[in-house]
């Protein structure tokens, strides 16, 4: 009984076709690597917080109403 050969599907070099026929899936938001500091932690007692970026300085307040305000 004669064997019949088998027709094995080609591999498909991804390289070589146009990049508008490859279904991707879009990437997930890396949500998790954004960091979270407390608001506590970053004035440790006190009221204001100085930061500095690129050369000039923010002032971060808390008010009386526990409230944060960001100003330059």
């Amino acid at each position: 009984m004669p064997m019949s050969s088998l027709s094995l599907p080609q591999p498909v070099d991804l390289l070589a076709r146009p990049l508008g026929l490859l279904r991707l899936k879009p990437a997930a938001p890396a949500a998790a690597s954004t960091r979270r500091v407390s608001s506590q932690l970053l004035l440790d007692g006190e009221r204001e917080l100085v930061i500095t970026h690129q050369g000039s300085e923010y002032h971060l307040r808390l008010t009386r109403n526990d409230k944060l305000i960001l100003t330059k």
